[in-house]
């Protein structure tokens, strides 16, 4: 487990008759970000609580910038910031008082305390309602306090579980912006998501959860490379030399299947790389080619397509 930031070997977790995750295997690389998806149920937020320690596994192991969270949950809280799906803040402080507050539990120095507290509060918008209750703020407003609590301390790694639900379309962009920037900083950050433009936006590699296991783990080009073989392409081309030009790709080696479309030709090639071998074809033939579209499979595609492939 030695230089990485996250790292779990068979872990798993059961609320007496219910596997709640199993033989979870993952790691994560410092300064990457992994996401974690699936519906409910999945083994998400149970994979979150075991990292953080506040759940103990009963099988398997996990590593947390190097501590066992199961032995030593205090040395992992402190150098992690946790933004749980539900706020948990105390309804009866300020927001700034929710921040001081956690801050003195962490012991962090008072006074650099309070220029994280209003650094982060400005950041994420929410200075005007420093010192409003939280009894009176949205659920949005909430998750933005929640996740200034999370970077008091400057963490190292952060887990997440879905940061941007229930804020709305301007605050969620501000929160994946903000997310973006301290990952380009180098901060780990594990995410619990449901929304898979948020994933695809931030994450390096995605795990799929399913019932309590990991379904596929790896980037969304390595995921779609073991879901489908070859890579389709869209070729535009004149109309009119559409029959000529799937005869002429037919005889290649190269084109492992050629059909009509709408704007010319759809093919399948085994890579990339054969694509410019098409072209000198067809412009052989004579027939030209006004644009040549890979269509790389989206998140969703690949995220669909695991699910699909699952028996149980």
């Amino acid at each position: 487990m030695e230089g990485l930031a996250i790292e779990t070997v068979g872990l798993g977790r059961r609320f007496d008759q219910l596997v709640a995750l199993a033989d979870l295997n993952l790691t994560v690389q410092p300064g990457e970000v992994v996401a974690l998806l699936g519906p409910n149920g999945a083994g998400k937020t149970t994979t979150m609580r075991l990292l953080n320690g506040v759940l103990q596994p009963d099988a398997g192991q996990a590593r947390v910038l190097g501590m066992d969270p199961s032995t030593n949950g205090d040395g992992v809280r402190k150098r992690t910031g946790v933004l749980t799906e539900h706020a948990g803040l105390e309804e009866r402080l300020t927001a700034r008082e929710n921040l001081i507050f956690t801050g003195r539990v962490r012991n962090i120095e008072p006074r650099r305390l309070e220029r994280q507290t209003d650094a982060l509060l400005e950041r994420l918008g929410m200075a005007d309602r420093a010192n409003d209750l939280i009894r009176g703020m949205s659920t949005g407003q909430r998750k933005r306090v929640a996740l200034a609590r999370a970077l008091l301390d400057d963490p190292d790694v952060l887990l997440l579980d879905e940061p941007t639900s229930g804020l709305d379309p301007a605050a969620t962009r501000e929160v994946v912006d903000l997310i973006a920037d301290l990952a380009a900083q180098g901060t780990t950050v594990l995410l619990c998501t449901h929304f898979l433009g948020e994933a695809g936006r931030l994450a390096h590699r995605m795990a799929v959860l399913w019932r309590g296991r990991m379904r596929a783990f790896g980037t969304p080009e390595e995921l779609s490379t073991s879901l489908w073989s070859g890579l389709r392409v869209e070729l535009e081309v004149d109309l009119s030399a559409q029959a000529r030009a799937i005869e002429a790709l037919t005889q290649l080696a190269s084109v492992l299947h050629v059909e009509a479309a709408r704007s010319g030709l759809s093919l399948v090639v085994p890579a990339r790389d054969a694509v410019p071998s098409v072209l000198n074809e067809l412009h052989h033939e004579g027939i030209a080619v006004f644009s040549a579209t890979p269509q790389t499979p989206s998140l969703e595609d690949v995220y669909f397509a695991v699910i699909a492939g699952i028996d149980d």
